[in-house]
């Protein structure tokens, strides 16, 4: 049986919780979120707490439990929180803007990236270089935080690139450097 599995998740005030034919809904200030679950997870609902149980005759119920678990209470939490992820862009000329339902990135290309903001999310752009993605939904929202850091990731030489706030990023030291030791 799973540790993390075996916790309750406490329903706050303002959020429903409801499972119909294999499907939990989960709505709340920010909107509705949907997830199927597996033959083997069960969901019991009582007074503002839900427990996530498992079949134990079906062989992968222990990493079900966990997961589902942990599924579950990244929406409660979206539906009334939200999530938010945050890079900035280190480099001279490296700037982003948001155009529509599109973010523009200027990152050394000799031609604009544009990126399509999937539905849901929000994206705001501060002094130019500081971009926040902020929505529901705790997998779309570090997706494309990712997608957009691998458009430039961080090089270890010069430390340019797109990284999230707070990465420490080791850097090496150049050719020239390490030849005159």
């Amino acid at each position: 049986m799973s540790r993390k599995g075996k916790l309750p998740i406490t329903i706050p005030s303002g959020v429903e919780v409801n499972v119909k034919d294999g499907v939990i809904h989960v709505k709340g200030p920010k909107g509705l979120l949907k997830q199927d679950l597996h033959s083997c997870v069960k969901i019991t609902i009582e007074n503002h707490s839900l427990t996530v149980e498992v079949d134990e005759n079906v062989e992968e119920s222990n990493a079900m439990h966990g997961l589902y678990r942990t599924l579950i209470d990244n929406m409660v939490h979206g539906a009334t929180k939200g999530f938010e992820k945050q890079l900035e862009m280190i480099g001279v000329g490296y700037r982003a803007a948001v155009k529509g339902h599109d973010i523009d990135l200027q990152v050394g290309n000799s031609h604009p990236t544009l990126m399509r903001i999937p539905e849901g999310l929000q994206v705001k752009i501060e002094k130019g270089t500081q971009i926040t993605i902020s929505g529901m939904d705790k997998r779309v929202v570090g997706q494309f935080a990712a997608e957009i850091r691998a458009k430039k990731p961080p090089e270890p030489y010069q430390g340019k690139g797109i990284r999230y706030v707070g990465e420490y990023v080791r850097k090496k030291a150049g050719k020239s450097a390490a030849a005159s030791k």
